[in-house]
């Protein structure tokens, strides 16, 4: 491994796992009223156009923290959606 994939491995790692305390936040308390869902959409759409772009590439960073970071924005995603279906049912 090259001096340049452990870069960024490394950059990819600080920013997808940023994402994790949020994340572990809203799956424990599913508050997601500070969550805007047009943030959540774009985050979505870029991490899924990195991944593609890292896939084409064949880089494993970026397709690593890209499919890493897609799994946490889809989670907090999902229990966003609910609970806008909640609210609105209610």
């Amino acid at each position: 491994m090259s001096e340049i994939d452990i870069l960024g491995l490394a950059a990819g790692s600080c920013s997808t796992f940023a994402l994790a305390p949020q994340a572990i936040r809203v799956i424990r308390t599913r508050e997601v009223h500070q969550l805007s869902l047009a943030m959540l959409c774009l985050m979505i759409v870029g991490a899924v156009l990195w991944l593609s772009y890292g896939l084409i590439q064949a880089d494993v960073s970026i397709i690593l923290a890209n499919a890493i970071a897609l799994v946490f924005q889809i989670t907090m995603m999902t229990v966003k959606l609910a609970d806008v279906r909640r609210r609105t049912r209610a």
